[in-house]
């Protein structure tokens, strides 16, 4: 159970595909004028992310080795076209405002790179999970980037007056914007994971110590 866990959840803070692995940044940097973008553009990957890897992990031992990365990418295409069809259907406005985006999808690295370096290799059940972690970690991601180049340039959240026009900086929804967002959010969360590792060595090095006391 525990392993099953770790497997939805490393994708969220310790293998996070947007602030720790650095994948996927056109779609990131180009979406997220808004929290309502970055919203849609991660539910919209993560569909595609999780039905791609559930469906590649359960062909993965019929698949010739030669074919597999143009079998992989006619697999992620079926999906996101479907997710094209549906977003026009039903969430037009948002559809019309993400664009090229939504077929770009296809060549994600990091659609890609879970189905190369995990579903090709591991069971439903698990790239289910791993597809379904990394795509929850994606959709936060987008969705905390896009709610702060949007508060602090239109004064607002979803949409949501937070303070008007009172103080805004139009520059964090435009390209240089992003560039800084992405930047201060990848360094909290490399802070983040440094202070982890330290935690654990200086534990482990109270854990020896202690053996060696006992020994003694």
């Amino acid at each position: 159970m525990a392993s099953k866990l770790s497997e939805f959840t490393k994708g969220i803070i310790k293998e996070n595909p947007t602030y720790v692995q650095v994948l996927g940044m056109c779609p990131t940097l180009a979406t997220t004028t808004s929290a309502k973008n970055g919203f849609g553009m991660g539910i919209a990957a993560t569909v595609v992310l999780v039905m791609s890897n559930v469906v590649i992990s359960a062909i993965r031992k019929t698949v010739p080795e030669k074919i597999r990365i143009p079998i992989f990418i006619t697999v992620i295409a079926t999906f996101v076209t479907i997710v094209d069809l549906l977003m026009h259907a039903f969430t037009y406005d948002l559809w019309k405002t993400l664009g090229l985006f939504i077929p770009l999808i296809v060549v994600n690295c990091i659609i890609m790179g879970r189905a190369e370096a995990y579903a090709s290799k591991h069971g439903i059940v698990n790239s289910l999970l791993d597809g379904l972690g990394m795509g929850v970690g994606f959709t936060l991601s987008l969705t905390l980037l896009g709610s702060i180049r949007e508060l602090l340039g239109n004064g607002t959240v979803f949409d949501v007056n937070v303070w008007g026009k009172a103080f805004n900086m139009f520059v964090m929804i435009l390209p240089p914007g992003a560039y800084l967002t992405l930047g201060l959010l990848a360094a909290l969360f490399a802070a983040i994971a440094i202070n982890k590792e330290e935690k654990a060595k200086k534990q482990a090095q109270v854990s020896q110590t202690q053996k060696a006391g006992d020994v003694k």
